[in-house]
């Protein structure tokens, strides 16, 4: 059977979360979260049959509120348990079996249980995969050990709501954060009392998402609440970025880093454009992608795949799509 380039799986609600497994036998698997506007919603795990060019599905769980976030845990030997974390009102951990899908934990650091505050995302270490880290409206971000399940720290790193997290790839101390205050941050876990302020944006605009380069830490990405374009940040040179990406023509919903590349970086926004950039030339003006896919729908969420590096997930309206690179 000839390779395709393309592979669609069509999901009975409107995809928002989304996350490749990198278990190198769960070749090609994928977790996708719902978002529907009421309490309950869904998360289906589908895998692609390579025979047959079709996503079967290999089950799922009701979630309460859409998920904000999906991650399968990040153990790319395939020895841990096969563990996936959702945030939503709260972080929870799933244990997924031949049997089904089964909750694990369900991990809440307000000391008063009856209100929580929304976690809007989170990030589970590569390094040291005991370790999660979750943001929060509340201004605050939480390090968890999902191991015990207990708090290891919690700090208050915004004026207002905390947006995204992120650990910087070689180490499991470093995070930044971003968020509606328009400030990027870096902290680190050793020594908690200050954090560094890489970026802010124009008029302190919100930033929506950031990511970390997956090769060269001293690289990261993020971009602004309704904005077209892509901001890529260097941590020895802050506040001025080191390359701007303009070639959307409407609101950027996502950012990928290539796994296997330092200067490869996918977005996709609302334009229904997945565009891939070459950063090689930096810090010279990088002006258009080297890769233009449009899609059927504006993307909601895309990622690239660390186990089959060849490939980017996107999705768009109930669509999720594989695209060979």
């Amino acid at each position: 059977m000839e390779k395709k380039e393309i592979y669609t799986y069509e999901a009975p609600w409107l995809i928002y979360g989304m996350d490749w497994s990198v278990r190198p036998d769960k070749k090609f698997r994928l977790a996708i979260g719902s978002f529907v506007e009421e309490y309950n919603n869904k998360v289906e795990i589908v895998q692609l049959d390579e025979e047959t060019g079709k996503f079967n599905s290999k089950g799922g769980f009701d979630h309460p509120y859409p998920t904000t976030k999906i991650m399968w845990i990040p153990d790319k030997t395939g020895c841990k348990e096969d563990l996936l974390a959702t945030t939503g009102d709260y972080l929870r951990l799933w244990k997924v079996t031949e049997k089904g899908v089964q909750t694990t934990a369900l991990l809440n650091n307000t000391k008063n249980s009856e209100f929580c505050a929304p976690l809007t995302s989170f990030d589970w270490n590569e390094v040291d995969p005991t370790i999660l880290g979750t943001s929060s409206i509340d201004t605050t971000c939480t390090i968890w050990n999902v191991e015990t399940c207990q708090v290891k720290t919690q700090l208050i790193a915004h004026d207002k709501e905390v947006y995204d997290i992120a650990f910087a790839h070689s180490t499991d101390q470093v995070f930044a954060s971003a968020g509606a205050d328009g400030s990027l941050r870096m902290f680190d876990l050793r020594s908690l009392e200050h954090s560094t302020i890489i970026y802010e944006s124009p008029e302190l605009m919100p930033l929506l998402r950031l990511s970390w380069n997956k090769h060269d830490h001293n690289y990261l990405a993020t971009f602004l609440m309704e904005q077209n374009h892509v901001v890529i940040l260097d941590i020895r040179a802050p506040s001025v970025p080191v390359a701007e990406l303009h070639g959307h023509n409407a609101c950027v919903n996502s950012i990928a880093w290539a796994p296997h590349s330092s200067c490869h970086i996918c977005s996709g926004g609302d334009d229904r454009q997945a565009l891939i950039w070459d950063l090689a030339a930096m810090p010279r003006p990088i002006n258009e992608p080297i890769l233009a896919y449009n899609a059927g729908g504006e993307i909601n969420t895309l990622q690239w795949s660390a186990l089959q590096t060849e490939w980017v997930a996107i999705a768009f309206q109930k669509n999720l799509q594989i695209l060979r690179v």
